[in-house]
């Protein structure tokens, strides 16, 4: 089942947040954006998030009802704006994470088919995201959604300056998977 978060969601996305990062970026990061990106930072960054009316959050929930994988997006921002290359991306993901065991499920193309038809609906004509380029296995992933690497940046971050390519989709879109 796929929802739109809602304020109490906050800690289930924040423990799930710290997880698959940990997860997916803990031989990359550096070890101070580890010990830093911890529950309690990103607690703060979900409640302001799901407090802000520009920002949209879904979940996906497991048949117990658990958090198994969220998506956010909204209007581009500096990371994604600075990287695009043409005015015709204005929105941007901002996470989508899919916990571990329940990946290879189709949650993670649900969540983004449902971010991409409320952006559509906001009237935004296409969307990018930034992944890191060592994440290979979501740039496969982003790949199989049509997904087309159109930049590389490098993400300004104060913990960690890595290396991202920008990945673009025109909207409305509808995701298949190659």
């Amino acid at each position: 089942m796929i929802r739109p978060a809602v304020p109490q969601d906050a800690p289930a996305l924040a423990a799930l947040h710290v997880a698959v990062w940990r997860d997916t970026y803990g031989a990359l990061a550096p070890a101070v954006a580890l010990e830093k990106l911890d529950l309690a930072h990103r607690l703060r960054g979900w409640q302001a998030r799901l407090q802000d009316p520009a920002q949209t959050t879904w979940i996906a929930l497991d048949d117990s009802g658990a958090v198994a994988g969220l998506v956010s997006g909204g209007a581009a921002g500096d990371g994604v704006s600075g990287a695009r290359p043409d005015e015709s991306v204005s929105a941007e993901i901002a996470h989508l994470y899919v916990a571990p065991d329940t990946r290879k499920q189709g949650l993670g193309r649900a969540l983004m088919q449902a971010a991409f038809d409320a952006l559509a609906d906001q009237g935004h004509r296409g969307v990018g995201l930034g992944v890191v380029r060592q994440n290979y296995e979501a740039r496969l992933f982003y790949a199989r959604l049509a997904g087309r690497e159109s930049a590389s940046y490098t993400d300004p971050g104060q913990l960690w300056r890595s290396l991202m390519m920008l990945v673009t989709w025109p909207l409305p879109a509808r995701l298949t998977d190659r």
